[in-house]
């Protein structure tokens, strides 16, 4: 998966949790540990699971340096060839291997790790769904239920799943939903402008909750449909109606969708299916860092 670790926003996230612990302020650790002590620290899966996030080790030890004011020496970061972003790991796989000096390891320890859990849970999450619609032609979707801040990690976390990103910020395309149409005085009246003040050719998706709402949205020219928290079987019966309309018309469900029922969403034709558990409710994965004087 691609992700510049190197990049302001990144560098800025890593930076902020770092002097959010007071990683270069550890008191325990400064009281306890001699400055020169080396150590070697090995990441592991405690259950089974997807990585994503590995990338950040590396950088969380370069940024920690450059707050710290010193010139300290890089770790040596060793990670498996065939361990990466997005690969499935195994109970008791080892992840990365780091030696690097001791009192730096155990400062940084709890970020890596609050880092790799948080987002190998929301990537375990998102390919559990991924796999649960597998031969439909139904692409999981994430949204924009994602902690403040870290919308940008936990969205790539999401294509290491097998997921896909839908909008990443308000400004990345037109959805009008039940709000926008009741302020701008009805669903007529939000597609026309809508269509009329769009950037480029960012297609207009209109939000319906019923065929009343989906019929007014068709006849006013939506150019895609997001069906909200319809059954499956209203699915199925609404998607029949959009392809008398067009067999290219994108079409995507959201909505009380869970693992116990999102294949019935798949099947039903739908060719997108959004679900903000993927980054609100994510369990964090069991990881651990055991750290060996070196």
């Amino acid at each position: 998966m691609d992700m510049n670790w190197n990049s302001r926003r990144i560098t800025a996230i890593l930076s902020n949790a770092l002097m959010e612990d007071q990683a270069t302020r550890d008191a325990t650790t400064l009281a306890t540990i001699d400055p020169q002590q080396k150590a070697m620290a090995t990441i592991l899966a405690k259950e089974d699971c997807v990585l994503a996030g590995i990338g950040a080790v590396q950088r969380i030890f370069e940024i920690f340096a450059e707050l710290a004011g010193e010139s300290l020496a890089y770790p040596e970061v060793s990670i498996p060839q065939e361990i990466f972003d997005g690969v499935r790991l195994r109970k008791g796989e080892s992840v990365a291997s780091i030696r690097h000096n001791a009192r730096v390891l155990l400062s940084c320890e709890r970020l890596i790790l609050n880092l790799l859990q948080h987002l190998s849970g929301i990537a375990t999450t998102a390919r559990k769904y991924a796999d649960a619609v597998e031969g439909t032609g139904a692409r999981i979707l994430d949204t924009r239920k994602t902690v403040p801040g870290l919308r940008l990690l936990e969205k790539y976390a999401v294509r290491c799943g097998g997921g896909f990103n839908h909008r990443l910020d308000l400004s990345d395309g037109i959805l009008v939903k039940n709000n926008h149409i009741d302020l701008a005085g009805g669903v007529r009246i939000a597609i026309e402008r809508a269509l009329a003040n769009r950037k480029g050719e960012q297609p207009v998706e209109v939000e319906v909750r019923n065929m009343v709402e989906l019929e007014s949205a068709l006849e006013c020219g939506a150019e895609s449909i997001l069906l909200d928290n319809m059954t499956p079987s209203q699915t199925r019966t609404a998607v029949a109606r959009i392809r008398q309309e067009s067999s290219a018309m994108k079409i995507e469900s959201s909505g009380g969708i869970t693992l116990d029922n999102v294949r019935q969403y798949a099947e039903a034709g739908v060719d997108f299916i959004s679900v903000g558990a993927l980054t609100h409710s994510a369990r964090a994965v069991d990881l651990s860092m055991r750290i060996e004087p070196a």
